[in-house]
């Protein structure tokens, strides 16, 4: 086999690699304008509320929801940092740590070593929605899952020595499901495993 087939083959396994562990938040914010007589704005008082009113915790929250809440955080955050290694083929600079456990650094460590022999790097987003999260009650340590539709539409594996971006498979779903598992620990939740289901559209 002559290097330019190996090297289009490490390239292929790469991408195949990035893309079955492929799963980073992306929000859009939108504006809105609308037009009024300024005077008449100005004689209105503001309804805005207050900086002590946005901060001050609701005394009738639920604490299985404020759980949910927590959970959905550290696994958007994981998912964040992730990005930010797989964009530079390392972790080094990241808190990916911080917010997934040796099993789960295993399977991300792997891609970007495949990433670094392949010279690739991954740019863009990856999108998420119908992201839910269920607490587990009486285990110890506290567990909990997240259920998630990952969006491929706009992440690119990029090959660094070509410069150019490497096309996804045809037969690649752009949006499927992915499931997380994590705990709670001493410093908060955290990712033990993340596993992608590329035959399970969504």
């Amino acid at each position: 086999m002559t290097p330019m087939f190996k090297t289009k083959n490490k390239l292929l396994r790469s991408r195949n690699r990035l893309i079955g562990t492929a799963l980073v938040g992306c929000s859009v914010f939108a504006l809105t304008a609308c037009s009024s007589d300024s005077k008449s704005d100005e004689s209105k008082p503001s309804s805005k509320p207050t900086k002590a009113e946005k901060v001050q915790p609701s005394k009738s929250a639920d604490p299985q929801e404020v759980e949910k809440t927590a959970v959905l955080a550290a696994y958007q955050h994981m998912q964040d940092e992730r990005l930010k290694a797989y964009g530079k083929a390392s972790e080094r600079g990241t808190q990916l740590q911080k917010y997934a456990t040796l099993d789960a650094l295993g399977q991300f460590r792997l891609a970007m070593l495949d990433m670094k022999k392949a010279g690739t790097v991954v740019k863009g987003a990856l999108g998420h929605s119908d992201t839910t999260a269920t607490i587990r009650s009486g285990t110890k340590p506290p567990s909990a899952s997240v259920s998630d539709c990952v969006d491929l539409s706009q992440w690119k594996t990029w090959d660094t020595k070509a410069n150019k971006e490497i096309p996804m498979p045809s037969a690649q779903p752009q949006r499927y499901r992915a499931t997380a598992e994590l705990e709670k620990w001493k410093d908060g939740w955290i990712v033990t495993t993340y596993v992608p289901h590329g035959n399970q559209e969504c």
